[in-house]
């Protein structure tokens, strides 16, 4: 039987990138000299990459970037899986930004991103019309990664509001100022999908997130639940949010669910959150019930922290272990 085509996502990269990640043979050791073991570069940023880990399962992509340049089209065409990114073009003497990931052989990674070029309110009008005109007709719209230099903080939030109207479902997944604003400007701002880490969660409701994490690696996730559902009803259809090594959590209007990632190997987190979100995408296009959204989002963030370097997961790097998922009642 053949696989059913599935519906069109649009991706937005705010501020893409060029990655360049640097592999190491032993952990960074500051103030040393490290001879590195590889570098590679690619073209990247959130929306971006959750692009890529669509198009690898076969889902119909469009690519949509707030400013580009040569170097960045390039790299994008080059990188399998080959992507077209339409974006509003960078004027001279603007580049796209460099952001350098650090890897050792342990696992742990260390990120230096640059901020991006500054960009004007011409080209901000640009990049939203080129968004907008790519959504028409597609089931989801993910907004993704950091505002440029430039934008507004409340960026995301207008966009919401003028994707409501094309009838997409819209994901967000950002932090800092550009989160705080996406929730202030609920409930008319309603959206389909945030994705908050354990950051993030104690940013827009308070705790702490260490303390959430260890709560929820020994599979109490109470407060976790109290908090994503307070997100629920604030006009947030889906509230996914991903803990690490210990799993995630998902609030709905049809419940709350808890689901432990599968037992992993860390080799680079680059990308975890991104095809977290692509999981989740993947099953809701498909028709899967909300627990199997979950599962299917943490399948995907577990294959890409198990992948080295920038490396994004296919299919078929999926953990051969499931992932198990409980309904949780309170």
């Amino acid at each position: 039987m053949s696989e059913p085509v599935l519906a069109r996502v649009v991706t937005f990269t705010a501020n893409p990138s060029i990655d360049r990640t640097v592999v190491l043979p032993a952990p960074l050791a500051p103030g040393e000299v490290t001879r590195a073991l590889s570098v590679t570069e690619q073209a990247a940023g959130k929306g971006v990459n959750v692009a890529r880990v669509l198009r690898l399962a076969g889902c119909p992509v469009t690519v949509v970037a707030a400013g580009i340049d040569d170097a960045f089209q390039r790299l994008a065409e080059e990188t399998r899986p080959s992507l077209e990114v339409e974006g509003q073009r960078l004027g001279s003497g603007q580049r796209v930004r460099i952001n350098t990931t650090i890897t050792d052989p342990s696992g742990v990674t260390t990120k230096i991103n640059e901020a991006g070029p500054t960009l004007t309110r011409e080209q901000l009008d640009v990049a939203s019309d080129l968004l907008l005109a790519s959504a028409r007709g597609a089931a989801w719209v993910a907004l993704s990664g950091s505002l440029p230099p430039g934008a507004p903080d409340d960026w995301y939030a207008q966009l919401i509001t003028r994707l409501a109207r094309l009838g997409a479902r819209v994901a967000v997944d950002t932090s800092e100022a550009a989160l705080d604003a996406v929730l202030a400007g609920l409930p008319g701002g309603r959206f389909d999908l945030i994705k908050p880490n354990s950051d993030e969660l104690a940013q827009l409701v308070g705790g702490d997130a260490a303390a959430f994490e260890e709560a929820a690696a020994a599979g109490e996730v109470g407060d976790i639940v109290a908090a994503a559902r307070d997100l629920h009803l604030r006009g947030i259809a889906n509230v996914l949010v991903t803990l690490g090594g210990a799993g995630a959590v998902l609030v709905t209007a049809d419940g709350a669910w808890f689901g432990r990632a599968p037992r992993t190997q860390v080799r680079s987190t680059v990308g975890a959150g991104d095809s977290a979100v692509a999981g989740f995408v993947l099953a809701q296009v498909a028709g899967r019930s909300p627990a199997e959204c979950l599962a299917s989002s943490i399948a995907y963030g577990s294959a890409a922290a198990s992948l080295p370097g920038t490396t994004l997961p296919a299919p078929r790097d999926l953990p051969v272990e499931p992932v198990e998922v409980v309904e949780i009642r309170c």
